[in-house]
């Protein structure tokens, strides 16, 4: 039996729509291989993961490295040097003045761990989320997820969560062209949130600085500045879910950086260690030494091997200035992405920050309508000429290019060519 017919007998995947067929073998840079030697252009990074490139030899080696001294030891119960080195980094790259790291292996685990010291620390109970935002797949984390698609035949889910608008300027709400009003009323309507929906007792607002599987939202400016002053008036912990837009996916270190946010918890996965299972938060250490012994564990959290890693990877990222190639680059292809067009859909919006690039698909220019089908169409299309995209967004319509921060700018043009391509076979 082949490997898909081993899928279709022995792996669970009843929760995806199909699983793209194609079978990898190995990558390389911003490649994927299949098992036939075929190769395709890898345009997601598995959802923003391996920032730093497939293959990457300085993570290998680190990771190899630290396989052959020690594999598990529980952080938690002994010391070990690649955790405290990689605590200590994160403390000197990350804003503000978060300093003290818990370590997991999911950003579902961090945010659980996030939202626990929040409750820990301020005594209060309630969250505040957003519309269109995505927190993770386990219960407390769906809890504050604003998208009901994602959440079906999940619940009941944990009380206590009051979701506030999304500064969606495309979508506005509030019926807004303008993305600065978009901003400023957004943030307004937080304050009506903690008047009307919630019993004024709200541990912490929990927020994405770039909403990923929302559809690549980009907040304008004026929303955060609102937003803060707000917060500090309730007392209220500003928690910054970085698991997708952290380590220079957006052309920052962090997406937060963009916006000057100084948040006192921000939870981080995804690109930290290139692919190896890693994750945290890091919080103020007023925040963080809130917990009391017994408040919190993991098993195989700060895993030897994957802090090595990471410790090799943020290395990597600082020596090649990958955050300022992930501006750069994004800037031109996201230019080139508005020159794309099709007689069968209209590009209503192409928004991004760095190598975090989402382009809506739209039936008609005027009313808006979403193309979700036709968006499906353009990513089979594109896998059939080797590039492989995403799709998201809350409306499904919403093509996502989210590749290795180390792909080339001729790899991006090629990726545009497919895209017109596809554009112009619906």
């Amino acid at each position: 039996m082949d490997t898909i017919g081993k899928y279709r007998k022995y792996v669970n995947t009843s929760f995806v729509k199909a699983v793209e067929p194609v079978v990898i073998d190995r990558a390389t840079g911003a490649t994927y291989i299949d098992s036939d030697g075929v190769e395709y252009l890898d345009v997601f990074s598995g959802i923003a993961v391996v920032n730093s490139g497939h293959g990457n030899r300085d993570v290998i080696e680190a990771a190899k490295a630290q396989l052959d001294k020690l594999v598990h030891c529980c952080s938690y119960i002994y010391y070990q040097k690649p955790i405290a080195d990689l605590a200590e980094k994160l403390a000197q790259i990350t804003p503000g003045k978060l300093q003290k790291t818990f370590f997991g292996n999911s950003g579902a685990e961090a945010i659980e761990g996030a939202l626990r010291l929040a409750k820990q620390y301020t005594n209060k109970f309630e969250f505040i989320s957003l519309t269109h935002s995505f927190h993770g797949r386990s219960l407390a984390t769906l809890s504050i997820t604003g998208n009901a698609g994602r959440k079906k035949g999940g619940g009941p889910y944990i009380p206590g969560v009051a979701f506030a608008p999304a500064p969606y300027s495309y979508r506005c709400p509030f019926h807004q062209k303008d993305p600065k009003m978009t901003g400023k009323l957004c943030a307004a309507a937080v304050e009506d949130v903690i008047r009307y929906q919630t019993s004024d007792r709200v541990a912490a607002f929990v927020v994405e600085p770039v909403m990923g599987e929302g559809g690549i939202i980009v907040p304008p400016k004026e929303y955060f500045e609102e937003l803060v002053p707000i917060l500090k008036k309730h007392g209220i912990v500003l928690m910054a879910d970085e698991v997708q837009s952290g380590f220079c996916r957006t052309g920052r270190m962090f997406a937060s950086e963009h916006y000057g946010l100084e948040p006192e918890i921000m939870t981080v996965a995804k690109g930290i260690a290139n692919g190896m299972p890693l994750s945290g938060f890091i919080a103020e250490p007023e925040v963080a030494d809130s917990f009391a012994p017994g408040d919190h564990l993991s098993t195989f959290g700060g895993n030897p091997v994957s802090c090595a890693a990471a410790l090799a990877n943020i290395a990597f990222m600082e020596r090649e200035k990958l955050a300022q190639a992930s501006a750069r680059k994004g800037e031109r292809v996201m230019e080139k992405l508005r020159g794309l067009s099709s007689h069968k859909v209209k590009i209503g919006e192409v928004r991004g920050l760095g190598l975090m690039i989402g382009m809506e698909l739209v039936k008609d220019l005027e009313s808006r309508e979403p193309a979700a089908e036709e968006t499906a169409a353009v990513r089979r299309l594109s896998r059939e000429r080797k590039v492989l995209i995403g799709v998201g967004g809350s409306l499904g319509n919403t093509v996502r290019v989210q590749p290795p921060l180390t792909i080339t700018d001729d790899e991006l043009d090629r990726v545009v060519e497919v895209l017109q391509e596809s554009l112009n076979a619906l």
